[in-house]
């Protein structure tokens, strides 16, 4: 109970000032296509050169917490993820927005960031030593098979055909290994020299989400009767609440599956996001209605996408091994403060530590109560005319694109995806799997390779990647994935023939 006594501390005033104003400046970001979690975070490092350590910490776990929740604005309003980490509050929650339940579906998603995220910090109070070491119990091995078991997922998610949408995750793996190898140094596939650094995964978001949505918007012309309007209601907070009372399955599984992934290094909240919505549809009785605007899709991969942040700092703060990208961005802010994550940081430095971690316990908090109160604003930017939403949206990709690495390459490659993406969605592709692919790519690849160069030095490839039990669980998962979606695809169309023979019997 240590970490009680440094909340006094969250309160001081420039302290409090700070929290406050990352949590704003976070959800404003977050809601920016294109700002993704770490890019925010990465931003902000410079401002923390003249504060004390406590203090530009508690600045950057504000916007890291609330860049995650606020990226749900664009994802449900524009079906344009603020963040790889709210790919799949997309699939649920663009479609309530569509059906006039916008301010509604941002409520749910705010108020599930708000339960995830405090498990999640929660979890990093009380459990911290022995989530530690069970993290360590992960290796190569077992990094690519967690990466192979997210591209069997991707295949039921936003999709109409199961191979589609392992096809589609296939061709994300490929576009991944554009760029230099990483080990030998040789040049993969670069066609272009905006191509030499690989695809930038911003880049890629932007291009896959947001230029098929411009198009689309643009092909419609100025013709208000071909927009596409959405109809915004008012929504109350309470009924919101109810609602998310009623799905304790959606909020379990999102909030357990979050906080169990946040703590491997390396996979991160899109993960996350993805694997609880997957597992919220198949535990489902109403499985048909996700994708169609069920509530229970936004609950899982809000609640999922804010619980892994606690956890994904549990590795970074004891063991200086980052759980995720901005986990790696806060690690550069403590070494630009002489401060040395490990497993004495607890002892050497704990008003650092606590006060860090209570701040983000009352982030969560700042954070579902302004996302809440800007949720009715928000609403209306659904509103605007498609012709102005189309421009705003090009103008906020283009700057987007351009300014992760001030390139214009990052635009020509956002260009040309989107446009690829724009005719592969009249196909029935989606955009989901392909970017979880590019995502999982150099996940798979380097765990890969760094698992054959201790399987050739010890019992080879077979005994390292197929033995052990925590390998084997994970082939077995990786199979049961791919027989359920399959399974679920033919099922209907199964109930569909014996139906089809009695009405030609007739």
């Amino acid at each position: 109970m240590e970490f009680i006594y440094y909340f006094g501390d969250v309160f001081s005033p420039l302290s409090f000032m700070l929290l406050l104003g990352g949590t704003i400046g976070g959800l404003i970001l977050g809601a920016t296509p294109g700002l993704s979690p770490t890019m925010a975070v990465a931003l902000l490092i410079p401002f923390t050169f003249q504060l004390e350590a406590t203090q530009g910490l508690i600045l950057l776990g504000a916007a890291y917490t609330s860049t995650v929740a606020g990226g749900a604005v664009s994802a449900i309003l524009l079906k344009i993820p603020g963040a790889p980490a709210n790919i799949a509050t997309t699939l649920d929650g663009h479609t309530m927005a569509k059906q006039g339940h916008g301010a509604k579906a941002l409520q749910l998603s705010f108020l599930s960031s708000a339960v995830g995220g405090i498990f999640g910090v929660l979890l990093l109070i009380f459990l911290t030593p022995v989530l530690a070491d069970w993290a360590l119990a992960f290796g190569p091995s077992h990094l690519f098979w967690m990466a192979i078991l997210g591209v069997t997922v991707i295949g039921s998610l936003d999709s109409a055909s199961v191979v589609k949408g392992l096809l589609s995750g296939c061709i994300g793996l490929w576009l991944s290994t554009i760029g230099f190898d990483d080990i030998m140094g040789a040049q993969r596939f670069i066609f272009h020299p905006s191509l030499g650094g690989g695809i930038n995964i911003i880049a890629a978001l932007i291009g896959l989400f947001a230029i098929p949505q411009v198009l689309t918007m643009f092909a419609k012309g100025r013709n208000s009767g071909a927009a596409e309007v959405i109809a915004v209601q008012k929504h109350s907070v309470l009924d919101a609440m109810r609602e998310l009372i009623r799905r304790p399955r959606a909020l379990t599984i999102g909030t357990v599956t979050g906080s169990i992934i946040g703590l491997i290094p390396g996979v991160g909240g899109q993960i996350a996001g993805l694997v609880a919505y997957d597992q919220t549809k198949k535990f489902s009785p109403e499985s048909e209605k996700f994708g169609k605007g069920h509530s229970e899709g936004v609950i899982a991969a809000e609640s999922a996408n804010n619980a892994m942040v606690g956890p994904s700092l549990v590795p970074l703060l004891t063991l200086s091994i980052p759980g995720s990208p901005t986990a790696a961005v806060l690690l550069g802010g403590l070494l630009i403060h002489g401060i040395f994550p490990g497993s004495d940081l607890f002892d050497n430095h704990p008003e650092v530590a606590w006060t860090f971690i209570n701040s983000m316990l009352i982030g969560q908090i700042l954070m579902c109560l302004f996302g809440l109160y800007i949720a009715g604003f928000a609403a209306r930017v659904a509103q605007v005319p498609q012709s102005v939403m189309a421009a705003v949206v090009l103008a906020l990709s283009v700057f987007g694109a351009y300014s992760v690495q001030s390139s214009m390459g990052d635009v020509y490659v956002m260009a040309c995806l989107g446009i690829m993406m724009f005719f592969f969605e009249r196909y029935g592709f989606s955009a989901a799997p392909l970017v979880l692919g590019l995502i999982l790519g150099p996940i798979a690849e380097a765990n890969f390779i760094q698992g054959s160069m201790i399987a050739n030095a010890t019992d080879g490839l077979t005994t390292y990647f197929l033995g052990g039990a925590l390998n084997k669980l994970l082939i077995i998962i990786v199979l049961a994935s791919i027989a359920y979606s399959a399974w679920m695809e033919l099922r209907p169309r199964r109930l569909q023939a014996p139906a089809d023979k009695t009405e030609a019997r007739t």
